[in-house]
């Protein structure tokens, strides 16, 4: 599921880049009003607002996206840093070794340690 939602968020993200590359500033009429040449593909007014459509589209799933995998991410737990990854490996205990007995306690006869419940 993670990998399926950063194929969508990378997606997304190569689609608005070149849908925002493509669409034109607000100044370019000006220059077509006074005998500048028309580069029109989609007629005079169709590629502003299929683009614009487009764009908006396109950030609203990049959002989504982004807001998902956040959500994934906190869910994970990974360590933030190199530092508190060594920190967990130093606080973990060492394991006690076969050869280790471990310690009794010895009572003299008359002070016997009672095993009432």
């Amino acid at each position: 599921m993670h990998t399926l939602v950063i194929i969508i968020h990378l997606l997304a993200c190569f689609l608005m880049i070149g849908a925002i590359l493509l669409q034109s500033g607000k100044g370019a009429e000006i220059g077509a009003a006074f005998g500048g040449s028309s580069q029109t593909v989609f007629g005079s007014r169709g590629p502003a607002n299929f683009l614009s459509k487009f764009t908006v589209i396109v950030a609203a799933v990049f959002m989504l996206t982004s807001l998902t995998l956040a959500i994934m991410a906190k869910e994970r737990n990974f360590a933030s840093t190199v530092i508190d990854m060594k920190k967990k490996d130093s606080s973990a205990p060492a394991p006690a070794t076969s050869s280790e007995k471990p310690a009794t306690e010895t009572h003299p006869a008359g002070d016997a340690p009672s095993s009432a419940h």
